[in-house]
């Protein structure tokens, strides 16, 4: 799959090439991969089913009450955010988010909302393109 944005930058960047594993094993911290509209986006979950997550005004997630270590984040931002905190991951759905904060539209936004396992493709393995990046995606 090609990677098209900005959301996900600075772990994949517009125009790299990923390989997605089909698989139901999918954990905080994963870059995955979901249909929405007829495409396939790629995001990062960040918290599972019956997980609590919260944002504060600084951009700072935290999931059942313990700030995440986000070193992958560009620049904590609220973004386009229109639920309200604290959110509890609905059952079977993943609370997915871009690690470009501000410009990454996700399950902050109930446009997208959080994600049914039914819509995810997989997990981000393995970026090959172009060659000189080629690597295990974290």
């Amino acid at each position: 799959m090609q990677v098209s944005g900005k959301s996900m930058e600075p772990a994949l960047e517009n125009g790299e090439l990923v390989v997605i594993k089909k698989t139901t094993k999918i954990k905080q911290g994963d870059i995955i991969g979901f249909y929405y509209q007829s495409k396939i986006l790629v995001k990062r979950v960040i918290g599972t089913a019956g997980d609590y997550i919260d944002i504060d005004e600084d951009g700072n997630v935290y999931v059942n009450g313990e700030k995440l270590d986000e070193p992958y984040a560009i620049k904590k931002d609220l973004g386009e955010c229109d639920i309200d905190f604290p959110y509890q991951v609905p059952d079977n759905r993943y609370f997915v988010m871009g690690d470009h904060r501000s410009t990454s539209i996700d399950s902050r936004s109930s446009v997208i909302g959080s994600i049914e396992k039914d819509q995810i493709t997989g997990k981000i393995l393995l970026r090959i393109w172009p060659l000189k990046h080629i690597s295990l995606v974290h």
